[in-house]
């Protein structure tokens, strides 16, 4: 079981690493836009103190850490060229900046989303409570003869 353990903690690490890389290769100035708007999605949930899905969740709750960042940094690093990421490594190997206000972007790109998420489900719910009950009108009612 220890092997197993160490093998996740290098992951882990390398996988931190690769979203510092890409925090570094989006300031970069030779990363094209689309991979700046793709990895800054990417980079901002992976280091967001907030996750879409909450961790606590049975099984559900670890698949965005465990497949969709992943997915995600491999996608933008197809779209980041090779020397803008070798160059950004060699920063990050050498102790090169760090993310610090990404985080809390993330954090509340996320915890808008959860918000309209709940406003959403406030209002379908207000708006199914005030119709239920009601008499239906006069015109939809269905007339015997």
């Amino acid at each position: 079981m220890g092997k197993w353990i160490e093998r996740w903690r290098e992951w882990a690490k390398a996988l931190k690493r690769e979203v510092q890389t890409l925090y570094l290769a989006l300031l970069h100035p030779r990363t094209p836009w689309y991979a700046k708007l793709a990895g800054f999605c990417v980079v901002a949930y992976a280091i967001s103190p907030i996750d879409l899905i909450p961790d606590p969740i049975p099984v559900i709750g670890y698949l965005d850490d465990l497949i969709l960042v992943p997915l995600g940094i491999l996608l933008v690093k197809r779209l980041i060229p090779e020397d803008v990421l070798a160059e950004c490594r060699a920063q990050i190997a050498q102790g090169g900046r760090k993310a610090t206000v990404l985080p809390w972007i993330g954090a509340a790109v996320i915890g808008l989303i959860w918000l309209a998420t709940l406003a959403m489900m406030i209002w379908a719910t207000w708006r199914w409570w005030s119709g239920h009950g009601q008499t239906a009108s006069p015109r939809s009612r269905i007339q015997i003869i």
